[in-house]
């Protein structure tokens, strides 16, 4: 992955106001995998919208209609080249928009294999070949790259690394957690589906055995309590708060949206639910995350 930056000209993505970002670049050079991590940010986006229609947009955003707005506008509208260079002018003089430029593209080989891949014509080559077409758009792209804040490179980017990209550049982590849900369940009704970690606390003591906690749950203090006096139990829960203080912020660096850990034991009223609020409490630490906590099956009923 590469980056150019003009040392003489600040991007406007370093600046504390949310920018008004403008996605171009060449066809097949990751643009609408750009314009989804943007939405995933919490960006108002739109995807190929007409030249003409970007200064009302703007002036929607300045007003703060828009707290934060993404757009990708490139060859697929005719008259882009023609219009586009004098239109970013304009938002440039715009008051409380802070416009900003970002220039993607990608080697030629690079293009070529991406749109051999998803079999789709190329805008500037549809009577002729692929290659042609990239030549052309590459050639008829350089004054408008020209004025771009950021030119990324994403040869060599998945589309994970071009994600980060824009998270770095947007400095919205804090503004778009990861979402933790811990949920507890019960292995009896099932591993619920949409699963990230799976913790399995079977293999600890059972409050359920013991006649007076059966009908309670693993809220009630009597249950915390009878669990916490067995020291299997405390170190299972001391090494996995220690598992998860240590993973999750991975995940927060992957830019990953959600994260599902689930803690399960056999009917899922106790063990699972009394770790899983441990869970709660050991992640609120955790920087950039936000923790939901759901216990699926704790009000099925104990047999």
């Amino acid at each position: 992955m590469t980056s150019g930056r003009r040392p003489s000209k600040p991007s406007a993505l370093r600046t504390s106001h949310p920018p008004f970002i403008i996605v171009t670049g060449l066809s097949g050079s990751g643009k609408s995998q750009a314009i989804r991590a943007l939405e995933d940010l919490g960006y108002f986006c739109v995807d190929n919208i007409p030249t003409a229609l970007i200064p009302s947009l703007a002036q929607l955003a300045a007003r703060g209609v828009f707290e934060k707005v993404a757009i990708v506008a490139d060859v697929r509208e005719q008259q882009f080249l023609s219009t586009f260079p004098a239109v970013f002018r304009k938002l440039q003089k715009m008051r409380r928009l802070n416009p900003a430029l970002i220039f993607l593209e990608a080697t030629n080989e690079t293009l070529v294999r991406r749109f051999s891949e998803t079999r789709r014509p190329h805008p500037m080559g549809r009577n002729r070949s692929v290659t042609e077409g990239i030549r052309e758009e590459r050639a008829r792209m350089e004054p408008i790259r020209a004025m771009a804040d950021d030119i990324v490179d994403t040869t060599d980017m998945t589309v994970h690394e071009l994600r980060h990209f824009f998270m770095d550049l947007s400095r919205e982590r804090a503004r778009a957690p990861l979402v933790v849900n811990v949920v507890s369940f019960g292995f009896k009704h099932g591993i619920p589906l949409d699963t990230d970690l799976l913790f399995d606390a079977r293999c600890l003591p059972n409050p359920h055995f013991v006649p007076a906690l059966r009908r309670r749950t693993g809220r009630d203090r009597a249950v915390v309590t009878f669990m916490l006096k067995d020291a299997s139990t405390r170190a299972f829960i001391d090494r996995l708060a220690e598992y998860v203080q240590f993973a999750v912020p991975y995940y927060v660096q992957e830019g990953k949206s959600y994260l599902t850990v689930a803690i399960g034991c056999t009917g899922g009223r106790h063990r699972s639910v009394m770790i899983a609020e441990r869970l709660r409490e050991v992640l609120a630490s955790v920087p950039d995350t936000r923790v939901r906590v759901k216990h699926r099956d704790i009000r099925r009923s104990a047999k």
